[in-house]
């Protein structure tokens, strides 16, 4: 949703951009309003088609950021008042902006109450859908099933595993050699009992003389 929201605003802008500093050719301009509401006193007494198009203008032409600054954003759980001061900020401060790059553009001049309009417009449309879109994405997430984590394997090594190969006991383990034994498989080194206590003396043979 942050990428689907930063590549609609890229769009939005370009074509506010097109929009808004394209060169008029106009035989003349009116001063710059630097009045706040002066023009909309003027629009409203040209009649209501006339004022709804000239005050609707500015009111639609920056509404979309309202929605699309934070969808870029793309957090959901957030204070809705810091949320919305933070889009009418940033919706206030495009509007300057092109209002400022507008006194440069032949046939263009500035206007505050466009200024006021525009930010109008984006808090507007942030109030109307952002809430309830936020509201309702966080509602989805919670109602889908948390998925299974897989646990570990784990090997356990018994004590016959741990055993040479051979015959084993009743109760799996290898019967203990008896004292004195050897090792089956022919000749070997002797038990260490046996090492203990050495090898038997032998007792000479003593013959009687005649």
């Amino acid at each position: 949703m942050r990428v689907a929201g930063a590549v609609l605003l890229l769009a939005h802008l370009l074509l506010v951009g097109w929009l808004t500093l394209r060169p008029l050719d106009v035989p003349w301009v009116t001063a710059a309003n630097l009045e706040p509401l002066a023009g909309i006193k003027a629009d409203l007494a040209l009649g209501p088609v006339e004022a709804a198009r000239q005050i609707g203008g500015p009111l639609l032409l920056l509404a979309p950021l309202g929605v699309l600054l934070p969808m870029a954003g793309g957090r959901l759980t957030v204070s809705p008042l810091a949320s919305l001061a933070r889009t009418a900020a940033a919706g206030a401060m495009i509007s300057l902006g092109i209002e400022l790059l507008q006194t440069g553009v032949p046939g263009r001049v500035l206007d505050v109450d466009s200024l006021l309009l525009n930010t109008a417009g984006v808090t507007v449309a942030h109030l109307l859908v952002v809430p309830v879109g936020r509201a309702r994405l966080r509602r989805r997430g919670a109602d889908r099933p948390a998925r299974p984590t897989a646990l570990p394997s784990t090997r356990t090594t018994t004590a016959s595993t741990m055993l040479p190969v051979g015959r084993l006991g009743a109760r799996g383990t290898r019967p203990a050699p008896r004292a004195g034994a050897r090792p089956s498989g022919g000749p070997g080194p002797l038990l260490r009992e046996d090492a203990a206590q050495g090898s038997t003396p032998t007792i000479p043979r003593v013959g009687i003389a005649p």
